[in-house]
């Protein structure tokens, strides 16, 4: 049998609970494939930012052992206070020097001023909780900070946003390192979406819009039943009972995008799970989901995520393999 993975979690004082069990519930939902272990810059007990300390088993050293390393989420000291100053605290400094060089790093919510004090985001995509996001571009400008997304995969470093997007991109890694068939089954396990839609716009705190018995829900579920059929926003607003203008407005306020975008999105989502799970062409997958011909499908796939549909399926193929 291969070693497994193993995922070493970085506790700071502070650090919030229901972040720092996430690689454990999510990786270790995967039958073996991760070994998840939790680590302080010291060896000693942490504190929380609820009403309790956690005692972790390993101190540092378990650093330099790790093929990656995660940076759990911490409250501030003060609610004026920034998460972390511009430059790493000598006690996580030493630590992250134990890190090998090419370990993969991931965050969740403020574990980014972290990674960004150690200048490993430097002019690199990456995103925190949005309601951190100015006071991270302040203390850090070469990073190319985008507050609207659930997270951002740049190779070897990932960052995500607040809370439950840690979900989310966990579920990303599984996807990434075994592929879509044992990311959905560890998704179904845990209860939670493989995919969420939309990013962080959908959280951020706005005037709620006044709303209509059903919204749009119905509207997007039946959505999903004619992916293969042309959808133009006249057929959804219609079938919300809705004028084009309230459906537009409605459905960006629930979903955080735009019914054109959320359909593309949709339409890749389930291409990418054919493109995986299927020996169909190109030309006919792209009949499938509603793109017109394999090209329109090449176009989005290569926009979306920088590869063809090919490459793709090559790709996850050996990661089944």
């Amino acid at each position: 049998m291969p070693r497994a993975h193993r995922v070493a979690v970085l506790a700071i004082d502070g650090v919030y609970p229901f972040e720092l069990g996430m690689p454990s519930r999510i990786l270790g939902a995967a039958e073996g494939l991760y070994e998840v272990l939790t680590c302080s810059v010291d060896g000693r007990p942490v504190r929380t930012s609820s009403d309790f300390t956690i005692a972790v088993e390993h101190g540092p050293e378990l650093l330099s052992t790790a093929d990656t390393v995660v940076i759990a989420p911490f409250a501030p000291p003060s609610d004026d206070a920034e998460p972390i100053v511009p430059e790493l605290p000598e006690p996580i400094a030493d630590a992250f020097r134990r890190i090998r060089p090419g370990t993969r790093l991931v965050s969740i919510c403020t574990g980014a001023f972290v990674l960004a004090a150690a200048g490993l985001l430097d002019g690199r995509p990456a995103t925190t909780h949005w309601q951190a996001a100015e006071p991270f571009r302040r203390l850090f400008p070469k990073v190319d900070l985008n507050p609207d997304v659930l997270f951002v995969d740049d190779g070897d470093v990932l960052t995500s946003a607040g809370a439950a997007s840690g979900v989310d991109l966990f579920v990303h890694l599984l996807r990434t390192d075994h592929g879509s068939e044992i990311a959905n089954r560890v998704a179904r396990r845990c209860v939670v979406p493989p995919w969420r839609d939309g990013g962080q716009a959908q959280y951020i705190e706005s005037p709620v819009p006044r709303t209509t018995q059903d919204g749009t829900a119905a509207a997007r579920q039946w959505a999903l039943a004619h992916l293969h059929e042309p959808l133009a926003l006249a057929d959804l607003a219609e079938h919300a009972r809705m004028s084009l203008r309230t459906f537009a407005r409605r459905f960006t306020d629930e979903v955080g995008t735009s019914p054109g975008r959320w359909i593309t999105q949709q339409r890749l989502a389930r291409a990418r799970h054919l493109l995986e799970s299927s020996d169909l062409p190109i030309d006919e997958i792209a009949g499938e989901v509603g793109f017109a011909t394999g090209t329109s499908l090449r176009q989005h796939l290569h926009t979306a995520i920088g590869v063809s549909p090919m490459a793709y399926r090559r790709t996850f193929r050996a990661m089944r393999a």
